[in-house]
Protein backbone atom coordinates (compact mmCIF):
# COMPACT_ATOMS: atom_id res chain seq x y z
CA UNK A 1 0.00 0.00 0.00
CA UNK A 2 0.90 3.63 -0.59
CA UNK A 3 0.52 6.17 1.75
CA UNK A 4 1.27 9.76 2.17
CA UNK A 5 4.69 10.81 2.34
CA UNK A 6 5.77 13.02 5.35
CA UNK A 7 6.72 16.30 4.52
CA UNK A 8 10.42 17.51 4.99
CA UNK A 9 10.65 19.68 8.59
CA UNK A 10 12.65 22.47 7.59
CA UNK A 11 13.31 23.55 10.86
CA UNK A 12 14.14 19.86 12.31
CA UNK A 13 16.88 19.96 9.34
CA UNK A 14 17.99 22.97 10.14
CA UNK A 15 18.97 21.69 13.35
CA UNK A 16 20.48 18.69 12.05
CA UNK A 17 22.59 20.41 9.40
CA UNK A 18 24.31 22.69 12.50
CA UNK A 19 24.71 19.87 14.59
CA UNK A 20 26.12 17.59 11.49
CA UNK A 21 23.59 15.26 12.99
CA UNK A 22 24.98 11.49 11.20
CA UNK A 23 21.72 9.92 12.15
CA UNK A 24 20.27 12.47 8.91
CA UNK A 25 22.71 11.60 6.74
CA UNK A 26 20.69 10.64 3.19
CA UNK A 27 17.49 11.51 4.42
CA UNK A 28 17.67 14.98 3.07
CA UNK A 29 19.95 16.99 1.10
CA UNK A 30 20.93 21.05 2.09
CA UNK A 31 20.40 22.98 -0.63
CA UNK A 32 22.64 26.27 -0.87
CA UNK A 33 20.78 29.28 -2.45
CA UNK A 34 23.96 31.67 -2.34
CA UNK A 35 26.29 29.04 -3.79
CA UNK A 36 23.86 26.73 -5.95
CA UNK A 37 25.68 23.59 -4.81
CA UNK A 38 23.60 20.64 -2.31
CA UNK A 39 25.22 19.11 0.63
CA UNK A 40 24.93 16.02 2.77
CA UNK A 41 23.62 17.68 6.58
CA UNK A 42 26.86 15.86 7.81
CA UNK A 43 29.18 18.55 5.30
CA UNK A 44 32.46 19.29 7.02
CA UNK A 45 31.76 23.48 5.27
CA UNK A 46 30.58 26.42 7.31
CA UNK A 47 26.53 26.20 7.82
CA UNK A 48 24.91 28.61 5.89
CA UNK A 49 22.75 31.12 7.08
CA UNK A 50 18.92 28.94 7.90
CA UNK A 51 17.22 31.91 5.19
CA UNK A 52 19.93 30.77 2.42
CA UNK A 53 18.46 27.06 2.50
CA UNK A 54 16.47 24.94 1.10
CA UNK A 55 16.17 20.89 2.22
CA UNK A 56 15.52 18.42 -0.67
CA UNK A 57 14.45 14.71 -0.21
CA UNK A 58 16.42 13.52 -2.43
CA UNK A 59 19.79 14.10 -4.14
CA UNK A 60 17.92 13.62 -7.24
CA UNK A 61 15.24 16.52 -6.12
CA UNK A 62 18.18 18.47 -5.23
CA UNK A 63 19.50 18.41 -8.67
CA UNK A 64 16.07 18.69 -10.49
CA UNK A 65 16.18 22.11 -8.72
CA UNK A 66 19.78 23.14 -10.34
CA UNK A 67 21.58 22.51 -7.75
CA UNK A 68 25.02 20.56 -7.91
CA UNK A 69 26.49 18.30 -5.55
CA UNK A 70 29.24 19.45 -3.01
CA UNK A 71 32.75 18.60 -4.24
CA UNK A 72 33.56 18.27 -0.59
CA UNK A 73 31.16 16.77 1.17
CA UNK A 74 30.41 14.03 -1.98
CA UNK A 75 26.96 12.87 -1.58
CA UNK A 76 27.10 10.00 -3.39
CA UNK A 77 28.81 8.34 -0.30
CA UNK A 78 25.72 8.76 1.97
CA UNK A 79 24.07 6.00 2.47
CA UNK A 80 20.77 5.30 0.34
CA UNK A 81 17.71 6.91 1.82
CA UNK A 82 15.91 4.09 3.53
CA UNK A 83 13.06 5.99 4.05
CA UNK A 84 10.94 5.43 1.57
CA UNK A 85 10.77 2.00 2.21
CA UNK A 86 8.42 2.73 4.67
CA UNK A 87 6.02 4.91 2.39
CA UNK A 88 5.42 3.23 -0.61
CA UNK A 89 6.50 -0.53 -1.61
CA UNK A 90 6.10 0.82 -5.86
CA UNK A 91 8.80 3.15 -5.42
CA UNK A 92 11.03 0.97 -3.49
CA UNK A 93 10.51 -1.78 -6.17
CA UNK A 94 11.09 1.14 -8.87
CA UNK A 95 14.12 2.19 -7.23
CA UNK A 96 15.65 -1.26 -7.20
CA UNK A 97 15.01 -1.79 -11.16
CA UNK A 98 16.80 1.83 -11.70
CA UNK A 99 19.75 1.09 -10.16
CA UNK A 100 19.70 -1.99 -12.00
CA UNK A 101 19.44 0.03 -14.81
CA UNK A 102 16.07 -0.03 -16.33
CA UNK A 103 15.81 3.03 -17.44
CA UNK A 104 19.27 3.12 -19.52
CA UNK A 105 17.26 -0.12 -21.34
CA UNK A 106 13.50 1.35 -21.72
CA UNK A 107 11.48 4.12 -20.41
CA UNK A 108 9.11 4.94 -17.65
CA UNK A 109 6.20 3.54 -19.16
CA UNK A 110 8.05 0.26 -19.95
CA UNK A 111 9.09 0.54 -15.70
CA UNK A 112 5.53 0.98 -14.73
CA UNK A 113 3.97 -1.81 -16.84
CA UNK A 114 6.53 -4.46 -14.75
CA UNK A 115 5.22 -2.80 -11.44
CA UNK A 116 2.00 -3.52 -12.58
CA UNK A 117 0.80 0.54 -12.31
CA UNK A 118 0.49 3.73 -14.96
CA UNK A 119 3.12 5.61 -16.12
CA UNK A 120 1.25 9.01 -14.80
CA UNK A 121 0.60 7.26 -11.39
CA UNK A 122 4.02 6.10 -11.13
CA UNK A 123 5.70 9.66 -11.61
CA UNK A 124 3.16 10.74 -9.58
CA UNK A 125 4.30 8.92 -6.60
CA UNK A 126 8.22 9.86 -7.67
CA UNK A 127 6.98 13.43 -6.99
CA UNK A 128 5.48 13.02 -3.68
CA UNK A 129 8.31 10.29 -1.92
CA UNK A 130 11.33 11.68 -3.75
CA UNK A 131 10.55 15.25 -5.13
CA UNK A 132 12.00 14.18 -8.52
CA UNK A 133 10.84 12.47 -11.68
CA UNK A 134 12.03 8.46 -12.15
CA UNK A 135 13.99 10.10 -15.31
CA UNK A 136 15.88 12.28 -13.06
CA UNK A 137 16.69 9.93 -10.28
CA UNK A 138 18.11 7.34 -13.10
CA UNK A 139 20.28 10.51 -14.45
CA UNK A 140 21.18 11.50 -10.64
CA UNK A 141 22.44 7.82 -9.98
CA UNK A 142 24.57 7.75 -13.04
CA UNK A 143 26.74 10.55 -11.97
CA UNK A 144 26.85 9.76 -8.10
CA UNK A 145 28.35 6.51 -9.48
CA UNK A 146 30.39 8.49 -11.81
CA UNK A 147 32.09 10.35 -9.20
CA UNK A 148 32.64 7.36 -7.16
CA UNK A 149 34.51 5.74 -10.19
CA UNK A 150 36.41 9.23 -10.87
CA UNK A 151 37.24 9.14 -6.70
CA UNK A 152 37.51 5.57 -6.06
CA UNK A 153 39.16 4.27 -9.30
CA UNK A 154 41.97 4.55 -12.13
CA UNK A 155 39.24 3.51 -15.00
CA UNK A 156 39.78 6.04 -18.20
CA UNK A 157 36.63 8.12 -18.51
CA UNK A 158 35.38 6.26 -21.36
CA UNK A 159 35.09 3.03 -18.62
CA UNK A 160 33.64 5.18 -16.12
CA UNK A 161 31.06 6.44 -18.57
CA UNK A 162 30.15 2.71 -19.62
CA UNK A 163 30.06 1.27 -16.52
CA UNK A 164 28.05 4.41 -14.85
CA UNK A 165 25.28 3.56 -17.51
CA UNK A 166 26.14 6.71 -19.78
CA UNK A 167 25.48 5.86 -23.62
CA UNK A 168 28.00 7.61 -24.98
CA UNK A 169 31.28 9.12 -23.76
CA UNK A 170 29.90 12.28 -25.37
CA UNK A 171 26.86 12.43 -23.20
CA UNK A 172 28.82 11.63 -20.01
CA UNK A 173 31.10 14.68 -21.07
CA UNK A 174 27.74 17.04 -21.33
CA UNK A 175 26.14 15.67 -18.27
CA UNK A 176 29.27 16.88 -16.32
CA UNK A 177 29.57 20.13 -17.97
CA UNK A 178 26.03 20.76 -17.30
CA UNK A 179 26.08 20.12 -13.60
CA UNK A 180 29.25 20.83 -12.84
CA UNK A 181 30.54 23.56 -15.00
CA UNK A 182 33.30 21.55 -15.76
CA UNK A 183 34.50 18.07 -17.55
CA UNK A 184 34.89 15.15 -15.80
CA UNK A 185 38.52 14.72 -15.98
CA UNK A 186 38.71 18.22 -14.22
CA UNK A 187 36.82 16.10 -11.16
CA UNK A 188 39.60 13.96 -10.94
CA UNK A 189 41.95 15.45 -8.76
CA UNK A 190 44.00 12.66 -7.30
CA UNK A 191 45.15 8.99 -9.08
CA UNK A 192 44.35 6.13 -7.03
CA UNK A 193 47.76 4.56 -5.88
CA UNK A 194 49.65 2.62 -8.23
CA UNK A 195 48.22 -1.19 -8.29
CA UNK A 196 44.87 -0.11 -6.19
CA UNK A 197 42.94 -0.54 -9.59
CA UNK A 198 44.58 -4.04 -10.06
CA UNK A 199 42.25 -6.70 -9.75
CA UNK A 200 39.04 -5.07 -10.12
CA UNK A 201 36.92 -1.81 -9.63
CA UNK A 202 36.85 -0.87 -5.89
CA UNK A 203 34.11 1.17 -4.14
CA UNK A 204 32.82 2.02 -0.72
CA UNK A 205 29.03 0.98 -0.73
CA UNK A 206 27.72 3.05 2.20
CA UNK A 207 25.33 1.60 5.11
CA UNK A 208 23.72 3.19 7.88
CA UNK A 209 25.49 2.18 11.66
CA UNK A 210 24.49 -0.03 13.21
CA UNK A 211 24.88 -2.83 11.19
CA UNK A 212 25.60 -6.45 12.77
CA UNK A 213 28.10 -7.55 10.49
CA UNK A 214 28.70 -11.14 11.82
CA UNK A 215 25.08 -11.71 11.99
CA UNK A 216 24.95 -10.55 7.77
CA UNK A 217 27.75 -12.90 6.99
CA UNK A 218 26.44 -15.54 8.77
CA UNK A 219 23.04 -15.50 7.56
CA UNK A 220 24.43 -15.22 3.85
CA UNK A 221 26.67 -18.00 4.99
CA UNK A 222 23.89 -20.38 5.59
CA UNK A 223 21.79 -19.38 2.75
CA UNK A 224 24.28 -20.77 0.61
CA UNK A 225 27.03 -17.93 -0.63
CA UNK A 226 30.29 -18.25 -0.33
CA UNK A 227 32.01 -16.63 2.97
CA UNK A 228 35.60 -17.34 4.42
CA UNK A 229 37.68 -15.61 6.75
CA UNK A 230 34.74 -12.36 6.73
CA UNK A 231 35.08 -12.09 3.01
CA UNK A 232 32.31 -12.64 0.63
CA UNK A 233 32.68 -13.65 -2.85
CA UNK A 234 30.79 -15.04 -5.31
CA UNK A 235 32.00 -16.27 -9.24
CA UNK A 236 29.84 -14.43 -11.86
CA UNK A 237 28.20 -16.39 -14.63
CA UNK A 238 26.24 -15.62 -18.43
CA UNK A 239 23.10 -15.38 -16.44
CA UNK A 240 24.44 -12.29 -14.17
CA UNK A 241 25.44 -10.83 -18.04
CA UNK A 242 29.53 -10.40 -17.51
CA UNK A 243 32.23 -12.93 -16.31
CA UNK A 244 34.24 -12.06 -13.95
CA UNK A 245 33.75 -12.21 -9.50
CA UNK A 246 32.62 -10.33 -6.69
CA UNK A 247 34.63 -9.51 -3.52
CA UNK A 248 33.06 -7.30 -0.45
CA UNK A 249 34.20 -6.88 3.07
CA UNK A 250 32.41 -4.84 5.95
CA UNK A 251 33.85 -2.46 7.74
CA UNK A 252 32.66 0.73 9.60
CA UNK A 253 30.36 2.89 8.00
CA UNK A 254 30.89 0.35 4.77
CA UNK A 255 31.50 -2.54 2.21
CA UNK A 256 34.35 -2.63 0.86
CA UNK A 257 33.48 -3.57 -2.87
CA UNK A 258 35.96 -5.03 -5.65
CA UNK A 259 34.51 -6.10 -8.94
CA UNK A 260 36.00 -7.79 -11.88
CA UNK A 261 33.51 -8.03 -14.54
CA UNK A 262 33.85 -8.73 -18.29
CA UNK A 263 31.60 -6.12 -19.09
CA UNK A 264 31.33 -2.67 -17.12
CA UNK A 265 28.00 -1.93 -18.29
CA UNK A 266 26.37 -4.73 -16.48
CA UNK A 267 28.15 -2.61 -12.85
CA UNK A 268 24.85 -0.71 -11.77
CA UNK A 269 23.01 -4.21 -11.91
CA UNK A 270 25.37 -5.86 -9.60
CA UNK A 271 25.97 -3.14 -7.27
CA UNK A 272 21.84 -3.43 -7.06
CA UNK A 273 22.49 -6.82 -6.28
CA UNK A 274 25.03 -6.43 -3.75
CA UNK A 275 23.16 -3.85 -2.14
CA UNK A 276 20.20 -5.77 -1.50
CA UNK A 277 22.05 -9.18 -0.78
CA UNK A 278 23.62 -7.18 2.26
CA UNK A 279 20.55 -5.07 2.76
CA UNK A 280 22.81 -1.82 2.52
CA UNK A 281 19.28 0.45 2.77
CA UNK A 282 18.31 -0.05 5.79
CA UNK A 283 17.02 2.37 8.39
CA UNK A 284 17.60 1.32 11.53
CA UNK A 285 16.49 3.85 13.38
CA UNK A 286 13.27 3.77 11.89
CA UNK A 287 12.70 0.24 11.62
CA UNK A 288 13.68 0.60 15.79
CA UNK A 289 11.52 2.67 16.17
CA UNK A 290 7.96 0.84 14.42
CA UNK A 291 8.78 -2.15 15.85
CA UNK A 292 9.79 -1.25 19.18
CA UNK A 293 5.59 -0.41 19.38
CA UNK A 294 5.01 -4.28 19.38
CA UNK A 295 5.61 -6.16 23.44
CA UNK A 296 6.55 -9.17 21.40
CA UNK A 297 9.79 -7.58 19.62
CA UNK A 298 10.93 -4.06 22.07
CA UNK A 299 13.60 -6.15 24.01
CA UNK A 300 14.38 -7.76 20.86
CA UNK A 301 14.66 -4.89 19.28
CA UNK A 302 16.83 -2.94 21.60
CA UNK A 303 18.95 -5.82 22.11
CA UNK A 304 19.72 -6.21 18.54
CA UNK A 305 19.12 -3.07 16.74
CA UNK A 306 22.30 -3.70 13.60
CA UNK A 307 20.05 -6.53 13.01
CA UNK A 308 19.70 -7.27 8.75
CA UNK A 309 17.37 -9.02 6.72
CA UNK A 310 19.75 -10.28 4.12
CA UNK A 311 18.47 -10.88 0.20
CA UNK A 312 18.76 -13.68 -2.41
CA UNK A 313 21.24 -12.90 -5.47
CA UNK A 314 18.63 -13.87 -8.30
CA UNK A 315 15.76 -12.14 -6.29
CA UNK A 316 13.04 -10.10 -9.03
CA UNK A 317 13.30 -6.20 -7.28
CA UNK A 318 9.97 -6.01 -8.80
CA UNK A 319 8.14 -8.94 -6.95
CA UNK A 320 5.91 -7.80 -4.06
CA UNK A 321 7.53 -7.44 -0.67
CA UNK A 322 7.64 -10.32 1.42
CA UNK A 323 3.95 -11.64 3.17
CA UNK A 324 4.42 -12.72 6.55
CA UNK A 325 2.25 -15.79 7.84
CA UNK A 326 -1.16 -15.30 9.28
CA UNK A 327 -0.42 -16.22 12.49
CA UNK A 328 1.92 -14.19 13.51
CA UNK A 329 1.29 -10.75 11.45
CA UNK A 330 0.34 -7.44 12.71
CA UNK A 331 -0.20 -4.27 10.98
CA UNK A 332 2.44 -2.42 13.04
CA UNK A 333 4.81 -4.47 11.51
CA UNK A 334 4.13 -2.74 8.00
CA UNK A 335 5.82 -2.57 6.21
CA UNK A 336 9.05 -3.81 8.56
CA UNK A 337 7.83 -7.36 8.31
CA UNK A 338 10.64 -8.97 6.97
CA UNK A 339 12.55 -7.64 10.21
CA UNK A 340 9.79 -8.14 12.69
CA UNK A 341 10.09 -11.95 11.59
CA UNK A 342 13.72 -11.89 11.72
CA UNK A 343 14.21 -11.07 14.78
CA UNK A 344 11.47 -13.65 16.04
CA UNK A 345 13.47 -16.53 14.00
CA UNK A 346 15.59 -17.19 16.72
CA UNK A 347 13.21 -18.23 19.43
CA UNK A 348 11.23 -19.71 16.97
CA UNK A 349 13.03 -21.17 14.24
CA UNK A 350 10.40 -22.53 11.62
CA UNK A 351 8.32 -19.54 11.84
CA UNK A 352 9.75 -17.73 8.58
CA UNK A 353 12.26 -18.30 6.25
CA UNK A 354 16.13 -17.29 6.77
CA UNK A 355 15.86 -14.56 3.82
CA UNK A 356 12.67 -12.70 2.05
CA UNK A 357 11.01 -15.15 -0.50
CA UNK A 358 12.60 -18.40 0.69
CA UNK A 359 10.72 -21.62 1.41
CA UNK A 360 9.56 -22.15 4.89
CA UNK A 361 11.26 -24.74 6.91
Amino acid sequence: MDVPAAPLDAEACYRALTSRDARFDGRFFTCVLTTGIYCRPVCPARTPKRENVRFAESAAAAEARGFRPCLRCRPETAPDMGAWRGSSSTVSRALALIEGGALDEGDVERLAERLGVGGRHLRRLFRQHLGAAPVAVAQTRRVLLARALLHDSDLSMAKIALAAGFGSVRRFNETFQALYGRPPSALRRRRVPAGRGEGGVRLGLPLREPYDAAQVLADLAAAGETVERGVWRRDLCPEDGAEGWLEARLAPGRLDLTASVSDLRVLPRLLARVRRLFDLSADPEVIGRDLSADPRLRDRVTRRPGLRVVGRWDADPAAPPLVAPEAVIADAWRPWEGYALRHLRDAEPCLTPLTAGAAPC
